[in-house]
């Protein structure tokens, strides 16, 4: 189940931040990165995040989390994790196909790590399309994907 998350509450705040730990170590390994931002976030970041955050429960256990930033007339992912324990179970999908059916936007953007072959993969099955590569200032090569409704 998908539910709104109140990401105001620190104790909320710090399962979510764990969730997003523990997925991006993940992603860290995969992108060959030893120096990755997502993984400073800090807890007073997420208190304060004036984004909207969903999250995918599975047997009472926050499974995944979506990061959704409103902007105008693009909605924005701007962070989708998944915890290890609950890879290849579809908690991805469901999370994209929430945002999507909750929001009315024409438009929908999202990055990732160019070499993050499951992500890639879950926003190319949702008709994203690559719009640019480009390589952080950490060195890390990003690719920023959009999609168009109607």
């Amino acid at each position: 189940m998908i539910f709104t998350i109140n990401h105001k509450d620190e104790k909320t705040a710090k399962t979510i931040r764990s969730v997003f730990q523990a997925s991006y170590a993940i992603e860290a390994l995969l992108l060959k990165a030893t120096d990755f931002p997502p993984l400073k976030r800090t807890l007073k970041e997420f208190l304060e995040s004036m984004n909207a955050f969903y999250g995918y429960y599975m047997e009472g256990t926050l499974a995944g989390v979506v990061e959704v930033k409103a902007e105008g007339k693009n909605t924005r992912i701007q962070s989708l994790v998944v915890h290890p324990n609950f890879f290849r179970q579809g908690i991805g999908s469901a999370l994209v196909q929430f945002v999507l059916a909750h929001y009315s936007t024409k438009t929908f953007t999202v990055e990732t790590g160019l070499a993050n072959e499951p992500a890639k993969d879950l926003y190319y099955g949702f008709h994203f399309r690559k719009v640019k590569e480009y390589t952080t200032e950490q060195g890390i090569r990003k690719i920023a994907f959009l999609m168009r409704r109607g």
